[in-house]
């Protein structure tokens, strides 16, 4: 069939053409948007997940209904060993700027920019050549002076709760949101974790109208838990994972009839075999699939013939790419991991697989889970962030 009219589109956060089995998760956003335009109480939103489960692409859903509504939005991606107070301070001026042309006081939003500057500016320079230089050119862009007294202690704690209240007091006036959109939270560093909640339970406590919803990988809570107790009761979770059966077929067929294909039962069959409901893999499978098939309706025999090429993408660019990333010693890791079998398994159990003491073992999972390849489940259990890595790795020559 035509490739240009091919609708699948497997991408890293790429929206798909139809985003299904996801309406209970837009539902409960759409939720919150109205609690806050109505003045009530309304706690902030934790998306988690294994990669390839749609959450990026979620969160990037929640970000246009914010938008329809004309709400100021901002987006950043955390990064392992990267302060967020001049991302955050990038994407809360991105928000206050959408706000600033229905704004009755220009005043107003020029002295909150001053606060803003003076936030972003607040923080240590890192250390060192190149780094030093580049940190001392950086500027937020923000065409008013730095304002003095608010938001610039330097403990980013203190700052941010008194940059959230300020922009919030701004969205009041508004009379409209704020939303910040975090993806991979689980990257951001502790301490900036422990500052983001603080500063998230200060505007649960007043009201205020400006909401943060992260996405990361499964462990987050556990991650938001560790740095304030109160995080548990702080933020609403939503846990997405595969596509049951009838959402699977939803995203195949629906892009599909649009251009007048079709599929039999016994293709959709073998697709949800092949993709096991992960929208990454239906959508990957998909678009293969349509390019090798010779005319509609999609069969199985087109399944067979599209499969092993599908399956080498996955290899190189969704499963290869990672675990080229990884050292020796973590490849090991990860071997032992995959002969234990899919669940989250013991970390005593990859020691004795590999006749290692756990004690010896660890900078290699801590340099797995600072690279976003397992996450620790629960205490001293640990699992793959990426479905069937578990299957690839066994494929693998030794």
């Amino acid at each position: 069939m035509d490739p240009v009219r091919n609708p699948y589109a497997p991408g890293a956060g790429q929206r798909p053409p139809e985003l299904a089995g996801r309406d209970r998760e837009l539902q409960q956003f759409e939720v919150v948007l109205e609690r806050v335009a109505r003045g009530r109480p309304e706690r902030s939103m934790i998306i988690t997940g294994l990669r390839g489960v749609g959450k990026t692409v979620l969160l990037n859903a929640f970000r246009s209904m914010a938008i329809q509504r004309l709400w100021g939005t901002g987006k950043i991606e955390a990064r392992p060993d990267q302060s967020i107070r001049r991302p955050l301070a990038s994407a809360l001026h991105m928000a206050v700027r959408e706000l600033a042309p229905r704004h009755r006081a220009p005043d107003r939003i020029e002295g909150f920019l001053g606060v803003l500057k003076a936030f972003a500016q607040a923080g240590e320079e890192p250390a060192g050549g190149r780094a030093k230089a580049r940190a001392h050119r950086w500027q937020p862009g923000i065409d008013v002076p730095a304002s003095r007294g608010r938001a610039d202690s330097g403990d980013l704690e203190i700052d941010l709760t008194e940059l959230f209240v300020d922009a919030a007091s701004v969205a009041t006036d508004v009379g409209v949101g704020i939303a910040l959109f975090v993806d991979e939270m689980q990257d951001i560093p502790a301490d900036d974790v422990s500052a983001l909640c603080a500063a998230c339970h200060e505007l649960s406590q007043i009201g205020g109208p400006l909401i943060v919803v992260g996405a990361g990988l499964p462990h987050l809570p556990a991650v938001l838990s560790a740095s304030k107790s109160y995080s548990e009761r702080l933020f609403r979770y939503a846990r997405i994972d595969r596509l049951d059966r009838e959402s699977a077929d939803h995203a195949l067929m629906a892009p599909a009839e649009r251009e007048q294909v079709t599929f039999t039962p016994e293709a959709l069959d073998a697709l949800y075999g092949a993709a096991d409901g992960y929208p990454y893999f239906v959508q990957a499978y998909a678009k293969v699939v349509w390019d090798v098939a010779p005319d509609t309706p999609i069969t199985a025999d087109d399944i067979k013939v599209a499969a092993p090429e599908a399956e080498s993408e996955l290899a190189v660019g969704f499963f290869g790419s990672r675990y080229e990333r990884a050292t020796p010693a973590e490849r090991d890791y990860m071997r032992a991991m995959a002969m234990l079998g899919d669940d989250p398994v013991p970390t005593a159990a990859v020691a004795e697989e590999l006749g290692r003491k756990p004690s010896s073992l660890s900078p290699a999972r801590d340099g797995l889970i600072k690279k976003g390849l397992i996450y620790s489940a629960e205490r001293g259990l640990v699992a793959f962030t990426v479905p069937h890595f578990g299957k690839f790795l066994r494929s693998q020559p030794a």
